[in-house]
């Protein structure tokens, strides 16, 4: 709890103990954990967290830069340590499982889009689907 308290006052937000519960409960998780499953860990420091009042932490670890929160279509929000690496994300279609997957072409944004100079492109955001070895060896299975 003290190296969470300590990166919330790095980040310049104040220490609180539902800030640090839920920080603890991502940096913990192995990742991908949505609002939820993180409520039910940091409520394990705190006591009772609403949803709503997890939801308003995530957003602030994540507007400070400490949580990387991941949008995957037809999923929950992700939440997961913010490495500002620009990973990207493997999802098996038959199980949901979400996996990391190293920048596509290097450096952060990993991806040059066209468009006009004027435009400052910082991260690429890339969601490769298919099937986990664990799916994958069950439907090739007879």
């Amino acid at each position: 709890m003290a190296l969470a308290a300590a990166r919330l006052r790095t980040a310049d937000l104040r220490v609180t103990a539902p800030r640090m519960a839920v920080l603890v409960a991502v940096q913990e998780s192995a990742g991908h954990l949505d609002a939820d499953a993180l409520r039910e860990r940091a409520q394990r420091v705190t006591g009772r967290l609403s949803l709503q009042a997890t939801y308003n932490v995530l957003r602030a670890l994540t507007d400070a830069g400490l949580v990387r929160c991941t949008l995957i279509p037809g999923h929950p929000a992700r939440y997961e340590t913010e490495r500002h690496d620009n990973h990207h994300h493997f999802v098996c279609r038959r199980c949901g499982t979400i996996r990391d997957v190293v920048c596509a072409l290097g450096t952060a944004p990993c991806m040059d889009p066209q468009l006009p100079e004027e435009y400052d492109t910082q991260e690429a955001a890339v969601t490769f689907w298919g099937l986990c070895p664990d799916c994958r060896t069950d439907a090739q299975a007879p």
